[in-house]
C-alpha cells in the first residue's frame, strides 16, 4: 500500500523588504484588515505594515477631513496605502474620506475587477469576468454643491479633457497590459451633450491610437442594463466617476457578491487599495465579515509593487478555500458550502492552501515580471488656447413672485435688458418657460435668464446688466458667460429652444 504524499511545507518566496501604510478603517474594517495582514505576512514575509489613521478614530481626534496626519506622511514614505472600510459621519458637513484620499493623491484610475466564482459563490453569470476602470476626481464628486432658492439647489459636474484623456488612456493601456480585447465607453452623453460629449468625444480619439483593441460606446442607462443582462459581452469598461461608482456595485452583485469585490485607485506617484464594500458597523465585532474583498485589494497592491509570487499564491490559495466550500456568512449555502468560517478562520484557511492551486476555478498566474508601466498621463500636448468670443451671459435668479408667471418676467426683464443685450429666453429647471412656453409646465422659484449681446463683445456690459437688475429688486444668485470656442458654441440650449 503506498502511503499518501502530503504537500510540501509552503516556502515563502524571497523578496526584498518593503514597508506599506495601513489603515484599518472602521466597523468591519479592524477585523477584516487583521485577517488580510495575516495572509499578506504568510505569503510576503518580507513586508512590514506602518498603521495610521483614517476615519471616525481621525474625526474623533479633531482632523475635519478623516485623514490623521501621520496617514499622510506614510502614504508619502510609501507611496502605498492599504485601506479597510471607512463610515463618513451624516452632516456636519463631514466630506467622504475616500474621495478625500484619492483627489488629494491624485488617484485618478478607480479599478474594479468583477469576476464570477460560479458554482462556489452563485452568481446570475458564470464566466463573467469585465473590469471597470471609473475615472476618480472629477464628474459630480468634485462635491461642489450651493443652495440657491428656498426650492433648488445644484451639483457642479465638472468634466476636463485632461481628465478624459489619463482615464480613457489608461484603460487602454490596461487593455493592452492585461491581455484584453475590448474597451467599452459609457456616457450619457445623447443629453449631457457638452459633459459627457466630451468624454465620448476623447475616448474616440484614443481609441484611434489603439487599432488593436476593440472599442465602442454605449449610453449608460441601457449599457447598465446589459451588463446585468449580458455581462459577457464586455471586458474593460471606462466610464466618468459616477457611472463608474454605480456601474461597478451592479457588476459586483451581479458576479455573485459585492463582499467579494476589490480596488486600486492609481495616480502618477502612490496607490490606495481598498475593498468595494461598506463598513457593515451592524456586524463589527461578532467574526463573521468576509475579508475577501481586502484581500483581493491587497493581491492587486502587490501586483502593482512588483511581487508576483505572493499574489499568485495568496489569489490560487483563496480560489482553492472557495473550491473546498469554506465559506463566511455572506456566501455560505447549505447544501453548496462544506463548512461555515469566521473571518479570522477564513483567513487561516487561506494560509493553509498557500502553495496549492485550484482544481475547477481557473488558477492565476501573475507574470513575474510586472508589466510596463501604464501610460499614467496623457500622451498628447496641451491643447492651444482656444479664440473665446462673448455671446452674452446667463443670470440665474431667485424670484417667486406675481405667481411665478414666466410673461410677468419676461416683460419685466425685457425692459432692463438695454441697448447691449436682448432677452433671448427664460427657463425653469432646464425647460423654455418665456417666450411661447407651454401653460403645463412646473415652474420653481428658480429661473435661468439668458441675455444675448446685441453688438460686439463687451465683457462691462455684463455687471452693468446685473446692476440694473438688482436696482429693480431682483435677486441674481448666480451668472454663467456664454462663450463660443472657435466659433463652436460652449453652452447647451434649452429644452424647447
Amino acid at each position: 500500500m503506498s502511503a499518501v504524499l502530503k504537500p510540501a511545507p509552503y516556502q515563502p518566496a524571497s523578496l526584498p523588504a518593503r514597508t506599506i501604510a495601513v489603515a484599518e478603517g472602521d466597523g468591519i474594517g479592524p477585523e477584516i484588515m487583521q485577517a488580510t495582514l495575516a495572509v499578506l505576512s504568510a505569503a510576503d514575509p518580507a513586508l512590514s505594515f506602518q498603521q495610521s489613521t483614517v476615519g471616525l478614530k481621525a474625526y474623533e481626534s479633531g482632523e475635519l477631513s478623516g485623514v490623521g496626519a501621520e496617514t499622510w506622511e506614510a502614504i508619502d514614505a510609501h507611496g502605498v496605502l492599504l485601506k479597510g472600510p471607512i463610515t463618513t459621519p451624516q452632516g456636519g458637513g463631514y466630506k467622504s474620506v475616500n474621495v478625500t484620499l484619492r483627489k488629494t493623491l491624485g488617484l485618478f484610475a478607480n479599478l474594479r475587477p468583477c469576476i464570477a466564482y460560479d458554482p462556489f459563490v452563485p452568481g446570475l453569470h458564470p464566466g463573467m469576468d469585465l473590469v471597470i476602470v471609473r475615472e476618480n476626481e472629477e464628474d459630480t464628486y468634485a462635491g461642489i454643491e450651493h443652495r440657491q432658492t428656498d426650492e433648488v439647489v445644484q451639483c457642479l459636474k465638472l468634466i476636463s479633457r485632461p481628465g478624459c484623456e489619463r482615464i480613457v488612456r489608461y484603460a487602454f493601456e490596461y487593455a493592452v497590459a492585461h491581455g484584453r480585447k475590448k474597451v467599452t465607453c459609457m456616457s450619457k452623453d445623447n443629453i449631457m451633450k457638452l459633459t459627457d460629449g466630451l468624454f465620448h468625444k476623447v475616448f474616440d480619439e484614443i481609441a484611434a491610437e489603439y487599432p488593436q483593441i476593440i472599442s465602442e460606446h454605449r449610453i449608460i442607462d441601457i449599457g447598465t442594463a446589459r451588463i446585468a443582462a449580458r455581462p459577457k459581452d464586455f471586458d474593460v469598461v471606462v466610464t466618468p466617476n459616477l457611472y463608474g461608482d454605480i456601474l461597478s456595485d451592479v457588476a459586483a452583485e451581479v458576479a455573485g457578491s459585492i463582499g467579494l469585490a476589490g480596488s486600486s485607485n492609481v495616480g502618477p506617484t502612490c496607490a490606495m487599495f481598498e475593498a468595494v464594500h461598506g463598513s457593515a458597523p451592524d456586524i463589527a465585532g461578532q467574526d463573521i465579515a468576509n475579508p475577501s474583498g481586502l484581500l483581493l485589494s491587497a493581491v492587486m497592491m502587490l501586483v502593482h509593487l512588483g511581487r508576483a509570487r505572493p499574489a499568485t499564491d495568496i489569489h490560487n490559495a483563496w480560489l482553492c478555500a472557495l473550491e473546498d466550500g469554506l465559506h463566511t456568512a455572506d456566501i455560505f449555502r447549505e447544501g453548496r458550502s462544506a463548512q461555515r468560517l469566521g473571518t479570522r478562520a477564513f483567513a487561516q484557511a487561506v494560509i493553509e492552501r498557500l502553495g496549492q492551486r485550484p482544481r475547477k476555478l481557473a488558477p492565476v498566474d501573475y507574470p513575474e515580471q510586472p508589466a510596463a508601466q501604464l501610460k499614467l498621463v496623457s500622451g498628447k500636448d496641451s491643447l492651444p488656447r482656444a479664440t473665446k468670443t462673448l455671446d452674452g451671459v446667463d443670470a440665474f435668479l431667485h424670484w417667486n413672485e406675481a405667481g411665478r408667471d414666466p410673461q410677468v418676467l419676461g416683460q419685466a426683464l425685457g425692459s432692463l435688458a438695454g441697448p447691449e443685450f436682448n432677452l433671448r429666453l427664460i427657463t425653469n429647471r432646464g425647460v423654455k418657460v418665456f417666450p411661447h412656453g407651454h401653460p403645463g409646465t412646473f415652474c420653481t422659484d428658480h429661473w435661468r435668464c439668458r441675455f444675448l449681446l446685441a453688438d460686439a463683445a463687451d465683457r462691462r456690459a455684463i455687471p452693468a446688466l446685473l446692476l440694473r437688475l438688482a436696482e429693480a429688486g431682483f435677486d441674481a444668485i448666480k451668472t454663467e458667460n456664454l462663450y463660443r470656442f472657435d466659433g463652436e458654441r460652449g453652452y447647451s440650449l434649452a429644452q424647447g429652444e
